[in-house]
Order: structure tokens, then sequence, then C-alpha cells
């Protein structure tokens, strides 16, 4: 409702004065105050061969692909974060909120439109018209808070963005090394089967030349050519998951399938890290996780949307005012008497709404409960994730102490067998399993290899490594990553 179309000055400056003093203490809503979860004080899990619980070094946990000291893998995780197309949607979407919280902070600022028309009456016989120039006023004060609320709100946005970022750039920089370790393991576990193949391409040569000679049978031949095929059929399978994994970085770093194809075509060996990995404590993770910090994040930008809601119960001040040139030929349009001026308060509050400013009070608190939940269980599929990796990491090196050990005794049996095969003094079975078992060991000693890698790039991953406030991507790449 309009109070006054033509204010005195001392009433217009005592509005003013009234609505700065209200603003500067009836900002409504709830402040945010961060959660506080009490997490464990150390790890269930029993730390792996190379683990320790003190604090991670924030340099090795930012960079920890350097700890392979492989040139080929830090290339590949250098040309993943600049070409990667998740990546560059996570920075669109920071800019994206930046805009989104300017459109909010111009809310505070005076709006004025300019205008001009010419309006043309004809009646009868007489034709007339008028020339218009003018500009409009007004400015919403924000007494109740809503627009500093908003604004609080719309920071939030961004650093959860930000934190969303950070958050694609640990799973990519994982990604990438995960692919490149399945790449080195398909070919080690090749070399593996392609040895094995020739090893039993001999033997079964030396079946042939025994039967000839009549001191062997045609079973033992057959034998040794299906264990020759068997071997023989392993490798398309291997072949195609090696393509696939060269496909998936390729698709990585932003490129066509095919791009590393030639780079990454000379056989190499897995990597290997001899640097001891402080896994910190689980309160550490709260820090250091991106999502943990996103969710904490999206909670703060909901608590602040709480008083938005809430303004919308107390009036609202607008300072309204207007300055016109109104004329009925062009050439005086610009003279003292066309000029005209309005000022004034204005003043609105919502009387009836059938109780939908209190409905979408109780939305705001139900999202930001929500929030919460959402932030907790961040927490804990987090302190999951992390105990899971340390578990898998250590089972894993004990599978690959088992399967060393294995593979030494499946060697030297293999040796004997062949060695009283060739002498007559054992039928062509024993050389078959001897060889069979040798195979196995052999391709399951080189998948563990590079099961224990991964596992590693997974328990890193699930420690949030990848970034660092204090250090970031090559210490340069990171910050501008950010901006």
């Amino acid at each position: 409702m309009n109070l006054l179309n033509r204010p005195s000055p001392k009433a217009a400056l005592a509005a003013i004065w009234l609505a700065l003093n209200i603003a500067g203490c009836a900002v409504v809503g709830p402040d945010y105050i961060p959660p506080e979860i009490q997490s464990p004080a150390a790890w269930n899990s029993t730390p792996a061969q190379g683990l320790s619980a003190p604090a991670a070094n924030p340099r090795m946990l930012a960079e920890w692909w350097k700890t392979f000291n492989d040139p080929v893998l830090s290339d590949l995780i250098e040309r993943a974060v600049a070409g990667n197309s998740d990546i560059k949607e996570a920075k669109t979407r920071i800019r994206e909120a930046r805009a989104r919280r300017g459109i909010t902070e111009a809310q505070d600022f005076p709006k004025i439109d300019g205008s001009g028309s010419v309006t043309t009456r004809r009646s009868n016989s007489s034709e007339s018209r008028l020339y218009s120039v003018g500009f409009d006023a007004g400015w919403e004060m924000d007494i109740f808070g809503g627009i500093i609320r908003s604004i609080a709100a719309a920071e939030a946005d961004i650093e959860s963005e930000q934190e969303n970022l950070r958050d694609v750039l640990v799973s990519l920089l994982a990604e990438t090394a995960l692919n490149y370790i399945e790449v080195r393991t398909y070919q080690s576990r090749l070399e593996v089967a392609e040895a094995n193949l020739a090893a039993q391409m001999e033997t079964y040569r030396l079946t042939q030349a025994r039967y000839k000679a009549g001191l062997g049978d045609e079973l033992a031949v057959q034998q040794a050519r299906y264990n020759l095929e068997q071997t023989r059929s392993r490798i398309p399978t291997l072949n195609t998951g090696l393509e696939s994994a060269k496909n998936r970085i390729a698709v990585l770093l932003g490129k066509y399938p095919g791009s590393v194809h030639e780079e990454l075509k000379a056989h190499k060996p897995i990597p290997v890290t001899r640097s001891e990995i402080a896994a910190g404590i689980p309160a550490d993770i709260l820090r250091r996780r991106p999502d943990i910090r996103r969710a904490e994040r999206n909670l703060a930008a909901q608590t602040a949307r709480i008083g938005v809601a809430m303004a919308d119960l107390y009036p609202k001040l607008t300072l309204n005012g207007s300055l016109g040139l109104d004329s009925m030929s062009s050439g005086s349009l610009f003279s003292g008497d066309s000029l005209g001026h309005s000022f004034g308060p204005r003043i609105s509050w919502p009387i009836f709404d059938a109780g939908a400013i209190r409905q979408n009070i109780e939305v705001q608190y139900a999202l930001s409960e929500q929030a919460i939940i959402k932030y907790e269980s961040a927490v804990l599929n987090a302190l999951e994730e992390v105990e899971n990796a340390l578990t898998v990491y250590a089972e894993e090196q004990n599978r690959r102490r088992s399967l060393s050990e294995g593979t030494r005794a499946a060697q030297q049996a293999s040796v004997l067998a062949e060695n009283k095969y060739a002498a007559g003094l054992t039928d062509f079975n024993n050389v078959l399993e001897a060889q069979r078992s040798l195979l196995n060991l052999q391709d399951q000693m080189a998948e563990s290899s590079g099961n224990i890698i991964a596992d590693l790039v997974r328990l890193y991953e699930a420690l949030g490594g990848g970034w660092s406030e204090q250090v970031g991507f090559r210490a340069s790449t990171q910050p501008a990553l950010l901006k």
C-alpha cells in the first residue's frame, strides 16, 4: 500500500532513518554453526606394510602419483587434468555459481530504468504528440537481512562447487592411474602367457619327437597340444582388456579412443613405490575429503536460505523516485517547465497468503535437515571407504606373498616333471599338471602385483589425495584450475 505520493523531505528522511536503524539489528534466520562429528580415534583395520598412522605429508598426498617415479604416469595425469571433460564442466559450474552470486548481490543496489516515448493522438481533424523522457529509481532496503542471507547462500554455493571440482580432480587422478596400472598389468600377464606358450611349444615338440621315435604315445602329443592351445586362448582376452584400458585413458585425457596406443605400445613393468604412506587418523578425513567439504558447504548454504524464507514474513521498505520530462513539442522537451519528479518510500507487508510463506520456511528447514543427513552420510561413507581400502591393501599383500611362494614351488615342480618325462621316469600327466599350475600361479602373481598398486591408488583416493590447500597440483597448476 502507498502511504504517500509526495511526502515532505522530513517524512522521507525519517522513514530512511528508521529503516537503517532496523536493518542494523534485524537479520532474521539461524546463524550457521559448522556441525561437529566425533570420529573414531584410530582406524579399525590393521595397517599394512608401508602404512603408518601419523598425519599424512600434505605434499606427498597432494602429488601421490609421483611416489611411483613413473614419468609416463605423471605425464598422463597432467594431460588428464588439462583435457578431461568432467574437469571442464566442473569449472563452468564454478563460473555459474559466481555469476549467480553477482545476480544476488545486485539486489542490494538501487535499480534505475530509463524510458522515452512519443505518443500520437488523433481526434477528428486534430493531431497532437506527447514527448516523454524519464528515469525511475527504486531501492529495496534489506531491513531483515533477506538479501544478506541470499548472498551468504550464494557464497557457500561457490565454495561447494570448488569442492566439487576438487572431488572430480581426486577421482580423475585415481581413475587415470588405475587404468594405467591396468595397462601395465595386462602387459605383464601377456608376457607370462607368451613365455608359457613358448615353453609349452617346446614340450609339444618333445612329445612329437618321442612319439616318432617310439618312446611315447599319441596321447601325450594330444595332451601337449590342447595344453598349448588353452594357453594360446588366453592371449586374445588379455589383448581385449589391454585395448579397453588404453581407450579409457584416451577418453580421460579428452582424446579420441586410440590416441594413446602408440605411446603405451612398449611393455613396461607395473609401477612400484617404496615410500611409506602416512594414512593419518579418521579425523583427518573430515578436513581433507572434498566430498565431505562439499556436503558441509551445502549445509551452510541451506541454513542461509532459511533466513531468506523468514525475511518474507516481515515488511519490505522500498524507496522510489522518478524524474521525467513531458512536452507537447520536441523543441520544448528540455525546458524547465517540462520537468517533473516524485520521491517517496513504499512499505509492503504480506497480510494473507494462506500460509505459503510459513510453509516455505518449513520447506527450507526440512531441506536443512536433509543437508545434515547427507553430511553425516558423506562422513560415514568416507570412513568406510578408507577402512575397506586399508583392509584390501593389507590382504592383497598377504595374498601376493603366498602366490610368490607357490610360484617358486611350481617352477621347480615343472622343471622336475619335464626332466623326468624326458628321461622316461614319469608319464606326461605330471608335466601337464605342473605346466598348468605354473601358468595359473604366474598369471595370478602378475595380477596381484597390479592389484597391490591399484589398491594403493584407491587408498590415496579414499584419503582425499590429489589436492591440498597448502600444495597445489604441481604447486602452480591447481590454483589456476580453481580460478
